[in-house]
Formats: structure tokens, C-alpha cells, sequence
């Protein structure tokens, strides 16, 4: 099963085994089918909120995978020990964790969608379940500078992060934890290597960006100004 490099490089960052694993705005169900297939987790969860998608994505898991369905009336603790994927067709923000085990482990990957959408959903998840331990791996669009401001006040930490180059774009992906006290930067901090041409090309075309923003910006000069200064600092690591 073929899948893109960025999915490829999400599934290589998952090396845990959780109870439950959450793959949301998965569209096709790549990753998830990968996770799946190796075993990544007790159950695989597929969630989207496009009604067509997902009723052709359960037939194809049905199709390839049926002995590991894990049917909605399911209850007893020995089949959720041998079920393995779930179809949501759901909004993300309203994921019903509640249905499960407090001490269950859960990770919800979101990929593909606006930092500023991003924002709103892990507000919405922490906001239902404030005292539950979540992990995240989060792959967004763009917005990752306000994306990341607002993780950061959400009091999650930075578990692993990495920046990838597919089809001319860049991806920064993120790997979160209510657990972890390692502090979320605005700008990334590990997934860098400067002695890289690509990622100085991500930077320099980053720089770039904000300052094109800053001539119009108006009332926002002066966050942009540092947001360019932000990442400008960085710009000063490169020999």
C-alpha cells in the first residue's frame, strides 16, 4: 500500500502502541489502513465528516480487513481486545472519547487541514475531556506560527516535531503530549538542521512570506515585525 511521504513520515513517528488511535480528516484511510496493518494500536479509528467517503472507505476496510471490525454496539472488554478499526463520520471536535476507559491511551493525528481550523479543534477536544492525557500528531497546511502559540497555551508539549519537503511544498509535523514538558516554540526548534539547503530554503521562504504580509498588514505590523524577528534568530544559527 503505497502512501505519500508525508503519511509515510507520520506512521515513522508513531512508536508506541496505544489503546486507541485516532485518524482524523483521513480521507482515503492510507495512514490509518497502515496503522492498522501493523498493528499500531487496539483499535484504528477513521474519521471524517464527508458521509460518502467514509461509507466507501468502510467497504474497502471491510473488504481487506474483516475480521478486525469493531461494530458500533460493541461493549465487552474481550471484543475490544480483538477489534481493530471504526468509522466515524463525525466532526472532530466532537470525538467520543467518553466512550471509552479512562485509562486508555488515545493519539488523534490530524493532517491536511489550516492551522487555524487545527486551533479550534484541539481547543474543542481539551476543552470536553480537560483532565485526559492525549497525545497529538498534527500536520498542518499553514498558520504553524499561530498554531503553535496556541498549543503552546493549551499546556501541551513537544514530544518530536520534523520538517519534510513533498511535491515543492513543506510540512512542519508535530508530535504533542499533555504529558510532556518540553515547551512547544513558535517557530520549531528540533525539526531543524540548518546545515540542510532545504531547510534554509524553508526558512528564507518563510521570512519572505511574512515580510510580503507586513507591508499591508496595518494594525498587525508589529506582531508580524515579531514573528519576522522570531524567525530571523534562527536565520543567525546558519554558517
Amino acid at each position: 500500500m503505497k502512501i505519500s511521504q508525508r503519511l509515510s513520515q507520520i506512521d515513522k513517528m508513531i512508536n508506541n502502541h496505544y489503546d486507541h488511535i485516532w485518524d482524523c480528516c483521513c480521507d482515503h484511510g492510507l495512514l490509518g489502513a497502515r496503522l492498522l496493518q501493523r498493528g499500531a494500536a487496539g483499535t484504528i479509528h477513521f474519521v471524517d465528516v464527508v458521509d460518502e467517503l467514509m461509507m466507501d472507505l468502510e467497504k474497502k476496510l471491510t473488504r481487506f480487513f474483516p475480521s478486525d471490525q469493531l461494530s458500533d454496539d460493541t461493549s465487552s472488554a474481550d471484543e475490544m481486545q480483538t477489534s481493530h478499526w471504526q468509522v466515524h463520520c463525525i466532526d472532530v471536535a466532537h470525538l467520543p472519547i467518553a466512550d471509552f476507559d479512562d485509562c486508555e491511551s488515545h493519539l488523534i493525528i490530524i493532517a491536511g487541514v489550516g492551522g487555524e481550523l487545527l486551533i479550534e479543534l484541539i481547543g474543542s477536544i481539551m476543552t470536553n475531556y480537560p483532565s485526559k492525557h492525549f497525545e497529538f500528531i498534527l500536520c498542518p497546511v499553514h498558520h504553524n506560527y499561530k498554531l503553535r502559540q496556541h498549543l503552546g497555551q493549551l499546556k501541551l508539549g513537544l514530544v518530536n516535531e520534523c520538517l519534510i519537503q513533498e511535491n515543492k511544498r513543506f510540512y512542519e509535523i508535530m508530535h504533542l503530549s499533555t504529558d510532556c514538558e518540553q515547551a512547544i516554540v513558535n517557530v520549531g526548534s528540533i525539526m531543524w538542521n540548518l546545515s540542510q539547503d532545504a531547510d534554509k530554503q524553508y526558512l528564507y521562504k518563510t521570512i519572505l512570506h511574512y515580510e510580503r504580509m507586513q507591508k499591508s498588514a496595518g494594525e498587525d505590523a508589529d506582531m508580524l515585525a515579531q514573528i519576522i524577528d522570531d524567525y530571523r534568530a534562527l536565520e543567525k544559527r546558519i554558517k
